[in-house]
């Protein structure tokens, strides 16, 4: 499996929700949902991705932005906010369709507006599903990717599947988020992280398949690296130089964010997860977790 299909394979969009907005010129949104992954597609016209602290980005028609949920950002007809003269209104979860354990609807307006005026469609993952810390922390805070040679659908497509009910729409949208996603990271992929890319090595990508399929093993340097075939000094530096960090340094963290995950997903107690993850028990996890993400795990819980 290549480096992307690794890092999507359990990736799902289990409650998708799209909305489509008709927006009239000056006008700015600032998006605020808690969802753990937004996206922004104009279907028509062009718009600007305002991120604290970062340059803004242009999308214009078709181009969609990822944006990770923990990033407050605005969409915006002006590189700034503050250059745009038109109000700003905040979205919350609560201006898309209801969640939970129903069927994903979207919130599309079916009149004569959606062929007049620039179009914005937002779209969130409204649950993490298989969403992992590991991917999230990997993602940029803003990822863009062109409509030219993606894979989506035409914003003429785009907006018939999301404005009209159908049989099995629910499974289209879920399918249509994870084809957007897997399409923005396949062009993300060549400035990815580079424990992504260390993937198709032979020494790290071993290495690293190697941690992520046995976490609780004890790894040593001198075991992965006698797994791999190489001295310990070679795969060491070799590994740091790809990655970006020692192994061990890496070890930590997928441990850690392992662990994140299973905090969020199961019930199972902070000892049993610090066993499957690698740590002697509830103490030796909570300060390794402390460590790397600044608090608990029963508060990260």
């Amino acid at each position: 499996m290549d480096a992307v299909s690794e890092l999507l394979a359990d990736v799902w969009g289990r409650g998708a929700v799209f909305r489509p907005t008709v927006l009239r010129p000056p006008w700015a949104l600032r998006m605020s949902t808690d969802a753990p992954l937004m996206l922004a597609m104009m279907l028509r016209g062009h718009a600007w991705v305002a991120v604290d602290g970062r340059d803004p980005v242009r999308i214009a028609e078709g181009d969609i932005a990822v944006v990770r949920g923990d990033v407050p950002h605005v969409v915006a007809d002006a590189p700034s906010p503050a250059l745009s003269s038109g109000p700003t209104w905040t979205i919350t979860a609560a201006d898309y369709c209801p969640g939970g354990t129903g069927p994903t609807r979207s919130c599309g307006r079916r009149d004569d507006d959606l062929d007049d005026g620039p179009v914005l469609l937002s779209g969130a993952f409204e649950r993490r599903g298989g969403l992992s810390e590991r991917l999230l922390h990997a993602l940029p805070a803003v990822l863009v990717t062109l409509a030219a040679g993606s894979a989506i659908p035409s914003p003429e497509a785009m907006t018939e599947e999301v404005t009209r009910t159908r049989p099995g729409q629910t499974l289209v949208l879920e399918r249509l988020l994870d084809l957007i996603l897997v399409s923005a990271l396949r062009g993300w992929f060549d400035d990815a992280p580079g424990w992504c890319r260390a993937l198709d090595d032979p020494w790290a990508g071993t290495a690293l398949r190697l941690m992520h399929d046995s976490p609780a093993h004890a790894w040593t340097v001198a075991e992965l690296a006698a797994k791999t075939g190489v001295s310990r000094a070679a795969f060491a530096r070799r590994f740091t130089a790809l990655v970006g960090e020692p192994p061990m340094t890496y070890l930590t963290s997928w441990r850690i964010a392992l662990a994140a995950d299973l905090l969020r997903d199961t019930d199972l107690t902070v000892d049993a997860i610090a066993r499957r993850v690698g740590y002697s028990g509830a103490f030796a996890l909570s300060v390794a977790f402390k460590r790397v993400r600044g608090s608990r795990p029963s508060d990260h819980r």
